[in-house]
């Protein structure tokens, strides 16, 4: 394996033509549900349709981090230099007997690629949705208003959005060459948990402001900081997956039998260092991986803390807030749950998983929140003739 170069573009073409054929289902599912509505039906049912593949993409990339698979073909894109693993079949078939638990074998190497193929298919739609909101706003520019009851296009979003995939994409391809670089794979993960919120953002725009009457002083810029105090901890909850530092601890509500374990917080929390080294070079002690997993399980209680507290907020708000609040108080349980049963349970790949599910759609939920109690945007309707409904003529609004 060491001998493969890490980037091989000779399968590049494949893999654009597999990343096309497995966006083609949900376009066409898309095309056909809405082809009695208009374009702007379609373009917000791409984005959601989207937007669901994407969590599923987050959710198939934790299940390769943890089944090992990251590095299940060792170069990027394709795999030994074939856009699938059955081209590559001699390869991983020779590495696999030289090392039978090691990175690379038949199944952590479909495990990879449909990762990736995912991912490219991902990719592919969004092309479609940066070029549908490009068309929209061309066309809304040209009528200069919004037709009745069309949501106003996107185009910086989605072109941001476009961008961050690609930027995403290179994370990927990161991960593999720089060998599962913790600071790399910790940011590839946050990468994709920011696409799902780009997403969330373009899907959820229409609904903007429809909350905004049930909204108390400070209430939204409150949630805003409850999101912030979420990815940090989310960032915390990738760094200890990426260092392996979920089993430092396998006892609740104590680690190792004590309150306040032995741990190093200097080789811990260096940041650039390779897998498995100090921030000096050589083993990193066990003691950084009580440190990663204690800072993690201590952000925890705040931001459970933080979660109810908002959740009781929302609940006095009102009915029309009472479902936002039973959600997070549901996801603040589901991520407890899930979380103290990677420590006793020995970290078992659904849990794991699952955990990284919640926070997936915790950030989802927050973000549409937030953008339902934002300040409506009046959106100036295209002008053209009205109709007198007793005379039947056109006439000027």
């Amino acid at each position: 394996m060491d001998t493969v170069d890490l980037v091989n573009w000779s399968p590049l073409a494949q893999m654009a033509g597999l990343g096309l054929l497995t966006a083609g289902l949900p376009l066409a599912w898309v095309a056909w549900r809405h082809r009695h509505g208009g374009p702007a039906a379609r373009r917000q049912a791409l984005v959601w349709v989207t937007l669901f593949l994407t969590f599923d993409l987050v959710l198939f990339g934790a299940f390769t981090r943890l089944t090992d698979s990251g590095l299940g073909c060792p170069d990027w894109p394709g795999c030994y230099g074939e856009a699938s693993p059955l081209g590559a079949r001699a390869e991983i078939h020779a590495e696999q007997s030289l090392r039978p638990d090691g990175p690379v074998t038949h199944r952590k190497a479909w495990i990879e690629m449909i990762h990736r193929y995912l991912a490219t298919g991902v990719g592919v739609l969004i092309i479609a949705i940066a070029v549908g909101q490009c068309r929209a706003w061309r066309a809304q520019r040209g009528r200069r208003g919004l037709a009745a009851d069309e949501p106003p296009a996107q185009p910086r979003l989605a072109l941001f959005t476009l961008l961050w995939v690609c930027l995403q994409g290179a994370f990927g391809a990161w991960t593999v060459t720089l060998k599962l670089y913790p600071a790399i794979v910790t940011a590839h993960l946050l990468g994709g948990l920011t696409l799902l919120g780009l997403l969330t953002l373009l899907a959820a725009a229409p609904e903007r402001g429809r909350l905004a009457d049930a909204a108390r002083p400070g209430l939204r810029a409150g949630l805003v900081g409850l999101l912030l105090l979420v990815v940090l901890q989310i960032s915390l909850g990738g760094w200890v997956s990426t260092n392996y530092a979920v089993l430092a601890c396998t006892d609740f509500p104590t680690c190792q039998g004590r309150w306040w374990p032995t741990m190093d917080f200097e080789h811990g929390f260096a940041i650039f260092r390779p897998l498995g080294t100090g921030k000096e070079g050589g083993w990193l002690p066990f003691a950084a991986l009580t440190a990663i997993h204690m800072t993690h399980r201590l952000g925890a209680v705040l931001v459970l803390g933080a979660l109810l507290a908002a959740a009781a907020v929302l609940l006095r708000c009102g009915p029309a807030l009472r479902p936002a609040a039973g959600a997070l108080a549901g996801l603040a349980a589901w991520q407890l749950a899930s979380g103290v049963s990677n420590v006793v349970l020995g970290w078992p790949l659904l849990a794991a998983v699952a955990h990284t599910g919640g926070a997936a759609v915790l950030i989802v939920v927050l973000l549409r929140l937030i953008l339902r109690l934002s300040p409506a945007r009046g959106p100036r309707r295209a002008e053209g003739p009205a109709v007198n409904p007793v005379r039947g003529l056109a006439r000027a609004p």
